[in-house]
């Protein structure tokens, strides 16, 4: 088995050099690719991902969900593995999804940690260990075999914001998920910028408003208001 990694990026240039070079050393013989789908930068992170040595393409449509579904039509690997650009993955990465995958699972992901020293990340990161609606937000990262992806017809593309949780959601009715019990490193950024009550009340706020029916654009709306983030 083959393992894609698609990353949707957006102005990543001061990261995606050294994640994909990163991800190139510890991906071994099953690393099939890394494929770098940008929505619209007005930095070089195009070019940097691609002097690293991932296959870079701009997508059709901007917003993480079309960029991941553009990325995954491209995939050539069996699975496909879904990574933020500010995110780490264990240096075992290769070989924990594919003894997920060998163990009957068809989807799944890590636990959380953050470049951070705060007491109340770490206690973010205390609660990425339940299987929870919060846990399948994307920051952890996503495995998922292509089979499966192609089954559930991938992200909804018409999304803006809370396309993980909706596709995971989904997408666990159709396959078994697994909870690897490694933490991928999460940058702190969003929540050195705004604070962490900030930030929770945030998301807080935007998934209560997905579960009572709220338009894409109204969540959008709202995010961008109480934060701070790129």
């Amino acid at each position: 088995m083959k393992v894609s990694i698609i990353i949707p990026v957006f102005n990543e240039a001061d990261n995606i050099s050294e994640l994909i070079r990163y991800l190139t050393d510890f991906g071994s013989d099953s690393l099939e690719e890394i494929i770098v789908v940008d929505g619209g930068s007005t930095d070089n992170t195009l070019l940097s991902a691609k002097e690293a040595g991932a296959t870079g393409v701009i997508s059709p449509k901007k917003g993480r969900a079309a960029q991941m579904n553009f990325g995954a039509s491209l995939a050539k690997g069996d699975l496909l593995y879904f990574v933020h650009a500010d995110t780490l993955p264990p240096q075992t990465y290769i070989w924990d999804i594919l003894d997920a995958i060998r163990s009957g699972f068809d989807m799944g992901r890590y636990l959380s940690t953050y470049d951070s020293n705060s007491w109340l990340l770490k206690m973010n990161a205390l609660l990425s260990r339940l299987d929870t609606f919060g846990g399948m937000g994307g920051d952890q990262t996503l495995f998922i075999t292509k089979n499966l992806f192609q089954q559930t017809d991938g992200f909804d593309g018409s999304m803006k914001i809370m396309e993980e949780f909706e596709f995971c959601a989904r997408a666990r009715k159709q396959g078994k998920y697994k909870i690897i019990n490694k933490p991928v490193l999460i940058s702190a950024r969003k929540y050195d910028t705004n604070g962490w009550f900030t930030v929770q009340k945030a998301n807080y706020t935007i998934v209560k408003m997905y579960q009572k029916g709220a338009s894409q654009e109204s969540m959008v709306s709202k995010y961008k208001e109480m934060l701070n983030y790129r």
